[in-house]
């Protein structure tokens, strides 16, 4: 059996075959179009050519950004670059040549469906995932159904407030989580520090042009003993445990997951987030909730979009 995955992003549209294990068989990705004119004959032409790679999919999953029924796949809200995508069912933009299931979904809660059906998450019925990147995404499984919530926001976690008198967030709101800990805020801080001179390694690499610090750059810096950028890190790393501290209160999972690149830093993250975690909920929750990193290596969304379609419901 094949699924189709599909991840529509800002600036590409990911998809490919994917089998029972999460093996990727055909993949195909193309530059995001301008506009719905565009966008519509180069999704059909992406999945007519995956079709002719590998047959028809017994089903599609589609993960995009922002508020999407999954009853109807229908984008009921959609800042950015894709905006022109909202109030269309995203079922009626695939092009099949017989009747499948497609299912759709925002893109935090489709990566907690991979790990659902291929990673950390399976088996289990109460979990809770962050996805960090240029902003912070959040999905959450309850006794065994994804959260969705009344209107679909359900697991906005980058948008909860960790500081009343805090930056003004993209969302409206002062002091998000996004605002603090992001790959936006986390290089803001270091733009700034690298304009003032600080003595960095990151000053001594980007003075001329201090927008080009990226949050990798920034991790790597600290995992070799940047001062600055291990102060950056720390502070950004020491809110980040603060907000899920109280998430932890919240939904008491049986893991929580942390995806997205900004994992990809290792144990320059995960050491300093579990051990900021812990010494805020080693009393209150009696127990130590594991932090482990996506398990799904995928990174393009493809597999995990495809596990849409497989996860239990």
């Amino acid at each position: 059996m094949v699924v189709l995955g599909i991840d529509i992003g800002g600036h590409q549209i990911r998809s490919g075959m994917v089998d029972a294990s999460g093996a990727i068989l055909a993949s195909r990705s193309i530059s995001t179009p301008a506009d719905l004119d565009a966008f519509v004959p180069a999704m059909q032409e992406a999945v007519r050519w995956l079709l002719e790679a590998s047959g028809i999919p017994a089903g599609v999953g589609v993960g995009c950004k922002g508020v999407i029924d999954p009853d109807t796949t229908r984008i009921e809200s959609l800042r950015g670059t894709l905006h022109y995508l909202e109030g269309l069912r995203l079922a009626d933009l695939i092009e099949l040549p017989v009747e499948v299931p497609i299912f759709a979904d925002n893109d935090a809660r489709v990566a907690l469906a991979g790990e659902m059906v291929w990673g950390a998450a399976k088996g289990r019925s109460h979990v809770l995932m962050v996805t960090l990147g240029n902003g912070v995404g959040g999905a959450a499984l309850v006794n065994g159904q994804l959260l969705r919530g009344h209107s679909g926001t359900a697991g906005q976690v980058g948008h909860i407030t960790v500081d009343p008198h805090g930056a003004i967030c993209s969302c409206g709101n002062r002091g998000c989580l996004e605002t603090v800990f992001s790959a936006r805020a986390i290089e803001a801080e270091a733009m700034a520090a690298v304009r003032r001179g600080c003595d960095s390694m990151l000053t001594r690499l980007f003075r001329e042009q201090p927008q080009l610090a990226s949050c990798r750059t920034i991790f790597q810096a600290a995992s070799e003993g940047d001062e600055l950028a291990c102060t950056i890190v720390s502070d950004a790393v020491y809110r980040l445990a603060g907000g899920l501290a109280g998430l932890l209160h919240i939904f008491d999972p049986e893991v929580l997951i942390v995806g997205g690149y900004i994992a990809d830093a290792g144990d320059a993250l995960f050491n300093p987030l579990r051990e900021a975690v812990r010494l805020r909920t080693r009393f209150s929750l009696g127990r130590e909730v594991p932090i482990v990193e996506q398990e799904v290596s995928d990174k393009s969304g493809v597999v995990s979009a495809a596990g849409l379609v497989l996860a239990p419901r």
